[in-house]
């Protein structure tokens, strides 16, 4: 049965979700490192995370994008293990294995047979404390991650308008530098800046360590204490604070890079569970994304791309779960023949519905039948399930958040999502983006371009 399948059986039935799934275990050694455990024994794997609190919002101008810098380095190597060496144990002993970067953390992952864990946790120990940084390594890995930002922003026209949006809409947020870096930053990285930063954040006490899959929890602390409870903490003094100033008009720019299609985004400020003065708005921010973009059958597929054909694609987004205030985003692609300018006056009329008319009650069930069914779901994924829980520590809302989403969604009413349409999605807190295509190698490109406003 597919998840679409789901969604509709769920249509018709009142919205219930149990939490009595296994319960998350949790300790904390003496030296700060926090072991989070659940215990899934559907299959005999494994999956273990290491999660830093530390990301690219808590980058100071001219090193942006050293979180994801040290995130390559961490695979070159300490004493015991040299360069190459992890990687080529973890695929010896069957795994998986990979790292990720955000504005709000930096991650270490591994999947493997559950009998291995104890391979996974020796390397992780290993490199919490005992990293190698060298300057030959880092001028290799320069390369790596200078190719890298070529592939997925310069040479990727959607990518590079979102990085300059974003650096618009935000005054002094730490969000508004990019994940990997501005590239001024990246080419004059030095071997004593990553040393820094690595000292500084990659300690038992800024960390904890996700397990989830076919284990024994008890088994697990004691593998933690073995491994990690003889590393040392540091002293982590806390960020001082990065609030966004208030934005006191709309911001509008136009991005010109070569590109096949024009497109436009629209971001309106907003706050998140940890910031909304009460976490029920961001609930219903969510449920307003699903709301506009949570499936075929909604409002912007429905009537933008199929009623209208104003856009070949049109969507909605929100991350709720983030350590500061964030976009609530609208992307679009406008159909041939029409302008963003269109496009974005169909979007505002969206918002502007919201505002004044309540969703019906059975758009509201749709977005809460397509929550459960994505929890269930989630459910099959021992990854997945280990991410939530370490996202939802490493950004300060603590791990418990995980077993309330449901609830707290199914508890959003029609009248909360009016409330915060009106609140947040204001004129004066939008900024917009317009893509306007340039030639590609030199070819003339149908940008579909009407006369501006």
């Amino acid at each position: 049965m597919n998840k679409q399948v789901i969604v509709s059986l769920l249509l018709c039935l009142p919205i219930a979700y149990s939490n009595a799934a296994t319960p998350v275990a949790e300790k904390i050694l003496a030296n700060g490192l926090k072991v989070l455990v659940k215990e899934d024994h559907r299959s005999p794997v494994v999956v273990s995370q290491v999660w830093y609190k530390v990301g690219s919002s808590y980058e100071p101008g001219g090193i942006t994008g050293i979180s994801h810098m040290l995130e390559h380095m961490m695979f070159k190597g300490t004493d015991k293990h040299p360069a190459g060496e992890f990687s080529r144990i973890i695929a010896e002993n069957g795994g998986d294995e990979n790292a990720f970067t955000g504005q709000d953390y930096t991650a270490y992952f591994q999947t493997m047979e559950a009998s291995r864990l104890p391979v996974s946790f020796e390397l992780e120990a290993d490199r919490m404390r005992h990293l190698h940084l060298l300057a030959d390594e880092l001028k290799k890995e320069l390369q790596v991650v200078t190719e890298e930002r070529r592939m997925r922003t310069d040479d990727n026209p959607q990518a590079k308008m979102g990085e300059h949006f974003n650096a618009m809409a935000y005054s002094n947020s730490p969000y508004k530098h990019p994940v990997i870096g501005w590239p001024a930053d990246i080419a004059n990285y030095q071997v004593e800046d990553l040393q820094a930063w690595y000292q500084r954040w990659y300690a038992p006490n800024n960390a904890t360590v996700v397990v989830v899959g076919d284990v024994d929890t008890k088994a697990v602390f004691a593998l933690a204490e073995q491994y990690f409870g003889g590393l040392k903490p540091s002293e982590i003094k806390p960020l001082k604070p990065q609030t966004e100033i208030e934005q006191l008009g709309v911001r509008k720019m136009t991005v010109k890079v070569p590109a096949k299609l024009p497109s436009l985004v629209m971001g309106y400020k907003v706050p998140t569970l940890t910031t909304a003065e009460h976490d029920w708005e961001a609930y219903a921010l969510e449920v307003l994304a699903g709301v506009l973009d949570g499936g075929s059958s909604a409002r912007l597929s429905k009537e933008l791309v199929r009623g209208k054909q104003l856009a070949v694609s049109a969507g909605a987004g929100y991350s709720l779960i983030t350590r500061l205030s964030n976009l609530f985003e609208l992307e679009a692609t406008p159909a041939e023949g029409k302008s963003v300018y269109e496009l974005e006056s169909a979007l505002k009329a969206q918002i502007t519905r919201l505002q004044l008319e309540l969703v019906s009650a059975e758009e509201l069930q749709r977005i809460k039948a397509q929550v459960l069914a994505g929890a269930v779901y989630e459910r099959d994924s021992g990854f997945y399930q280990a991410m939530q829980l370490g996202m939802l520590e490493t950004v300060g809302l603590g791990w418990q958040k995980a077993d309330e989403y449901v609830s707290k969604i199914n508890q959003v009413t029609a009248e909360q999502v009016r409330q915060v349409a009106r609140t947040y999605l204001r004129e004066d807190h939008l900024n917009v983006a317009y893509l306007e295509p340039q030639p590609i190698n030199g070819q003339t490109q149908n940008n579909n371009k009407k006369e501006e406003k």
